[in-house]
């Protein structure tokens, strides 16, 4: 057998290594574009490509490791959690909670919304969301089924944290309160600005729930958590004027 022949049979396996170690260093870089292109390549990828994302996630959970996962970890684990290969399970035995441990002010319990987000039930971890918004205004809230923005001013901080950081890690950073935030200061702080960047509104329209909401990751950015416009914009308004954000 020639040396071409033996170069030709090897090439497949050498050019899926070469792949493969690419893939991972794109992970590593800083650049959140780059590194989700790599998780999607690499979730194809088979029992390789599994493992390479376990590392990625494992390599940011260390204990000794005192930075946060980052949306990228949030999408690896959000693979990771569908799969059934022994290091998948591995990894989510490891860490079956999720990826951060939400503190809350009011002893508000968030894991039923951490695991709706990781699966990407973004509907469900909406309405979640407004549920645990009421909770936290507490049992008048609760009643009449929805917030004043009177009751919002006192939301401690922690809590809109959490919640916010578990939406952003498990959305690819599209989604959350802090998002919209910095696409409302972005534009001046103009609402009439920035329902379209939303998608809340088309022209006059106001988007209809819940069939015209985007509940998936190909919506814009900052199109969810929702908040009811029909109630004006001043629940909203009192959302992104929460000191959280801006300190």
């Amino acid at each position: 057998m020639s040396s071409k022949a033996i170069d030709s049979t090897a090439s497949p396996a050498a050019s899926r290594t070469d792949k493969l170690a690419q893939l991972k260093l794109a992970l590593q870089t800083n650049t959140l574009k780059k590194q989700l292109s790599a998780i999607s390549e690499l979730a194809v990828l088979g029992n390789e490509g599994e493992v390479a994302l376990v590392e990625f996630v494992r390599l940011r959970m260390d204990e000794n490791n005192p930075e946060r996962p980052t949306a990228a970890h949030g999408s690896a684990y959000q693979y990771i959690y569908q799969v059934k290969s022994e290091a998948a399970k591995a990894l989510t035995c490891e860490f079956p909670d999720g990826l951060v441990s939400p503190q809350s002010s009011k002893g508000m319990d968030y894991s039923e919304l951490h695991k709706l987000l990781i699966q990407r039930r973004y509907q469900e971890a909406d309405k979640l969301t407004n549920q645990k918004l009421r909770e936290l205004a507490g049992e008048s809230a609760i009643a009449r089924k929805w917030v004043y923005f009177t009751e919002v001013e006192q939301f401690p901080a922690l809590d809109l944290m959490a919640i916010d950081i578990l939406w952003g890690l498990y959305s690819e950073n599209k989604f959350g309160w802090s998002r919209q935030y910095d696409l409302w200061t972005r534009l001046g702080r103009d609402w009439d600005r920035l329902w379209p960047q939303l998608s809340w509104k088309n022209g006059n329209a106001w988007t209809r729930y819940p069939n015209e909401f985007i509940w998936d990751l190909s919506a814009p950015i900052g199109h969810l958590p929702l908040s009811n416009q029909l109630r004006g914009v001043r629940t909203m308004n009192a959302i992104l004027s929460h000191p959280v954000w801006s300190d």
